[in-house]
């Protein structure tokens, strides 16, 4: 009889379960909890929750002296304006992200569209007649100081001439000499000392193709960072030097890294006096605003927790997480006509328009270390690329009609 005790016990905690689980409202809190809607991922969500309670107590330290998010608006967006042709067409994107209420811009200097021909060559010969590479940047720097905005100056995607000497690695792989590129950066930075803060030092070098065809290199990533960031704070020691967003992946096969896997040799790079800010990604992928789940192998909007704790653990406690690129894809239901359909997830556009400024909620209650949010991404200059999943995560059409997240987010900032 005794034997028969614990089995009726657990069949009534499952009875039990079963009937809370059935419950109304059961849904919504664990939705609270997991960020998932459907009754069975919520119910797989609920058994990751418990199988992260066993593990290690993460240190986060919440009440650190934590630097560049006192005082710092979170509201940022990524722009594209050097794709604009038009000025008025980037003066237009400009006006609306004021108006809106952002702070902030992440907009990328691509270096191959500046030092295009050669080395200390900043001449454009694409399209006669010839002209200052700096011209279209001069400009955009100008206008978003007319609209009392902040910029991001995100700096990669190196010119052919910068891989010479190297193995094929595509548009975005690294320089073949590290010192070419710590030369833009100081190009860069002396051109605009004063005007632009902060700059970024490349893109989710994680991740395939960002760190071009071949295996991802924690340790040479950091030798550039420094590289960078010594020649940046010589020429401007005000400048603030953000590393580049780490990818969230948990892949381990060469090609990609995971993102916590290439933090930690980061800093064993000594990668830690080389940056000011750290960056992460914020996208929600295949769950919502209220996924709790922290775990190696969940990659959800909550991933940047992870890092925090890392960094805390190796000293950078003081430093701030901010967030480059934040959003969900309203990728249409139609997969037939879309690469890489469900790649990044899918919600609808009323879905997207509600988790993204829940994230902003709950940043503020939930993350003290995080500071700045940027939105991925305001428009593009053209609709050529509705075929590709990637597309819908824009706020506006090429033509600058607005899309549910943009009006409701205008709304939140507004109301903030």
């Amino acid at each position: 009889m005794k034997s028969r005790i614990p089995a009726i016990i657990v069949l009534a905690a499952l009875l039990l379960f079963a009937v809370w689980f059935m419950l109304p409202g059961t849904a919504k809190q664990l939705e609270g909890l997991t960020g998932e809607q459907a009754r069975l991922s919520q119910l797989r969500g609920l058994w990751n929750l418990l199988l992260d309670l066993p593990r290690q107590p993460l240190q986060l330290a919440p009440d650190a002296n934590i630097q560049y998010v006192k005082g710092i608006s979170p509201f940022g967006v990524n722009t594209f304006l050097e794709q604009e042709v038009e000025v008025a067409k980037r003066e237009r994107s400009l006006q609306m992200i004021k108006d809106s209420g952002y702070t902030w811009i992440r907009q990328q200097f691509p270096w191959a569209d500046i030092e295009i021909d050669g080395k200390g060559d900043f001449t454009d010969r694409r399209n006669p007649p010839a002209r200052s590479a700096w011209d279209k940047y001069d400009n955009i720097v100008a206008l978003t100081e007319k609209y009392g905005l902040q910029m991001i100056a995100r700096l990669s995607a190196p010119p052919q001439w910068a891989h010479a000497g190297y193995a094929d690695l595509g548009d975005f792989g690294p320089p073949a000499n590290f010192q070419d590129y710590a030369d833009f950066v100081a190009a860069v930075v002396s051109r605009y000392k004063g005007r632009i803060h902060y700059y970024q030092i490349w893109n989710e070098p994680n991740i395939y193709p960002e760190w071009g065809q071949q295996r991802v290199n924690p340790e040479d990533y950091t030798k550039m960072l420094c590289m960078a960031y010594q020649r940046a704070k010589q020429i401007d020691p005000e400048v603030v030097i953000i590393s580049a967003a780490l990818a969230p992946t948990v892949a381990q096969d060469g090609r990609d890294l995971s993102d916590l896997i290439f933090l930690q040799r980061m800093y064993n790079a000594g990668a830690g006096k080389c940056f000011d800010i750290l960056s992460a990604q914020g996208y929600g992928l295949f769950s919502g605003p209220d996924d709790h789940r922290l775990n190696p192998l969940t990659t959800n909007v909550a991933r940047h927790v992870l890092l925090r704790d890392i960094m805390v653990r190796n000293g950078d406690e003081d430093k701030s997480i901010w967030l480059s690129e934040l959003n969900w894809d309203a990728v249409p239901g139609n997969p037939a006509n879309i690469q890489d359909w469900g790649k990044y997830g899918t919600v609808t556009e009323q879905q997207q328009a509600s988790y993204v400024p829940a994230t902003y909620d709950r940043a503020k209650r939930e993350w003290p270390w995080v500071g700045v949010m940027a939105i991925w991404f305001f428009k593009r200059a053209s609709d050529s690329e509705r075929n590709q999943s990637w597309y819908y995560f824009r706020m506006l059409e090429p033509d600058f009609a607005p899309t549910p997240l943009y009006e409701s987010m205008k709304r939140y900032m507004q109301t903030r």
